[in-house]
């Protein structure tokens, strides 16, 4: 009598990349955080490397899996790792300080930015997105990153809405341009290739 004995897939080879890179893309993001220097024009905040991980996860992730880095970002600052601007970790980043509004608004630009530049929920080679789709994917994600931050800037530093724009978004629109530029090196980059 013999018996056969064949291997079983329970998870495809493709999702597996795609949880190793959503785990990459979250540490990215978090090492990004460590990268930080006062803001000139308003002190409150930091300049940190952040966003241009969200701009790379959607970018390089897609929607789905570029948003799924920034939450598991999330979820591992909120249990303690010290993922945030400053090493910092915990709810109260994510829920009760200046910058919460920025934290919580990773995960739908990532979204934003990945459906733009992918054109849908379909990863594709971000190398062949035009400049227009991925710059212009990026603003969107800005715009959203900004909107966030400045209505939690408002809530939790007892600010007008004008004024809390004021001082965490238009005096962090040159940092972002350079962000932004940075992100379309790396993508143009003849080293990077999308899987």
């Amino acid at each position: 009598m013999s018996t056969e004995t064949g291997s079983v897939e329970l998870v495809g080879e493709q999702t597996v990349g795609n949880i190793a890179r959503t785990a990459l893309f979250a540490a990215i993001v978090g090492a990004f955080a460590q990268v930080s220097f006062p803001n000139p024009l308003a002190p409150a905040i930091p300049v940190t490397l952040q966003v241009l991980g969200v701009f790379l996860a959607g970018i390089f992730l897609g929607p789905l899996w570029g948003s799924a880095s920034l939450v598991l970002y999330l979820v591992a600052g909120a249990v303690g790792a010290p993922v945030f601007a400053g090493g910092s970790a915990g709810l109260v980043d994510i829920f009760g300080r200046l910058t919460s509004g920025y934290l919580l608004s990773y995960p739908f630009a990532a979204f934003a930015i990945g459906a733009i530049v992918h054109d849908g929920l379909t990863l594709r080679d971000p190398k062949r997105a035009g400049l227009v789709r991925l710059v212009g994917g990026m603003v969107v994600g800005t715009v959203i990153i900004y909107a966030f931050g400045t209505v939690g800037f408002s809530y939790f530093g007892n600010y007008g809405l004008t004024e809390a724009f004021m001082l965490s978004a238009v005096a962090f629109i040159p940092f972002e341009a350079f962000k932004i530029a940075a992100a379309v090196g790396i993508v143009r980059s003849d080293r990077v290739t999308a899987e």
